[in-house]
């Protein structure tokens, strides 16, 4: 206690005469940029590991670094994941798991501990999935391989268990929420981050590249994928079913129904939507006129360029909206 004193003394004197003015600004309300979900395992400093300042990281800690799915407990890590995502507007995650992790360990002997620490049993339930996972797919690893592994494979399922949170999976949906992977070397201080390609632990470096601007989100994707009007070769202009037989009554860009079908997609087109809900109305209208288009004769090419025109325009909206 006597140390911990002196580290106040020590901090009042120092940092805070040092850091003033943040200090300042924290008072004010705080801006973290990163939701860290780690161990709390006394080896592991989420501000020390990442360098971050104070106000930077909004940091869960517990045995394990468990995230327990969405229902399954009543403690504060629920509640915490929501509060960050919806009203810190959090939209970077990294769920953070460490060698020599002593929960990994507790798993590896779950009846001892139903007998001895009742409430670490209970607790650890959230990492069943984990335990059974290594145990029927890595059988032959023991001691601290499977440790390991158990670190490892539990970042994983973790990763799982945050995506059945209602506000995770819609932040998703959106493109508007990043999850990362990590694990901590405690002997070296090396860091190394999931990859979702080489399903291996790599340098957290390579995640530093953001995508494309132009890559769809889950939500543009099911919106485009939805209501694509079906791949067709070109072939030839079927007439109008008229009386007439001369030409300007037979393809569709001359006749009235083109017209108003065209009006109505350039329409949809100029206009902004203000909901998710209004584009998906759009998007639907789109789908019906386009149908509609091609039964008065309109070129597969030509509705293939106006559904173009729509899924360029589907992020523009996204973004407009927030």
């Amino acid at each position: 206690m006597k140390k911990l004193v002196r580290g106040l003394q020590e901090f009042k004197q120092s940092y805070v005469a040092q850091n003033q003015e943040l200090l300042e600004e924290l008072s004010h309300g705080q801006k973290p940029r990163v939701l860290f979900i780690s161990c709390s395992d006394s080896r592991v400093d989420p501000n020390l590991i990442t360098q971050t300042d104070v106000g930077e990281l909004f940091v869960i800690r517990n045995a394990g670094n468990i995230v327990p799915p969405y229902g399954a407990a009543n403690g504060g890590e629920g509640g915490t994941i929501e509060y960050a995502i919806a009203a810190l507007e959090i939209d970077q995650v990294v769920i953070c798991g460490h060698s020599h992790c002593g929960a990994m360990k507790g798993l590896m002997k779950l009846n001892k501990l139903q007998a001895d620490m009742p409430l670490v049993y209970d607790w650890l339930q959230h990492a069943e999935t984990t335990r059974r996972l290594v145990a029927e797919n890595y059988p032959e690893s023991q001691g601290e391989e499977r440790v390991e592994i158990l670190v490892a494979e539990n970042v994983l399922v973790q990763i799982d268990n945050l995506k059945t949170y209602p506000i995770v999976r819609s932040r998703l949906l959106q493109g508007k929420l990043q999850i990362y992977g990590w694990i901590y070397h405690i002997e070296t201080g090396e860091v190394l981050a999931y990859d979702d390609q080489t399903h291996t632990y790599i340098p957290p470096q390579s995640q530093l590249l953001d995508p494309p601007p132009s890559l769809p989100s889950r939500l543009e994707q099911y919106l485009i994928s939805t209501h694509a009007p079906p791949v067709a070769c070109e072939v030839p202009t079927p007439r109008l079913q008229s009386a007439s037989s001369s030409p300007a009554a037979s393809p569709v860009n001359g006749t009235p129904a083109a017209d108003r079908i065209r009006s109505q997609l350039n329409a949809l087109l100029k206009a902004s939507p203000d909901s998710w809900v209004d584009v998906e109305d759009r998007m639907r209208s789109m789908s019906k006129l386009l149908e509609d288009a091609r039964h008065e004769g309109m070129s597969a090419s030509e509705a293939q360029n106006y559904h173009h025109q729509f899924s360029e325009q589907i992020p523009r909206w996204l973004r407009q909206m927030g």
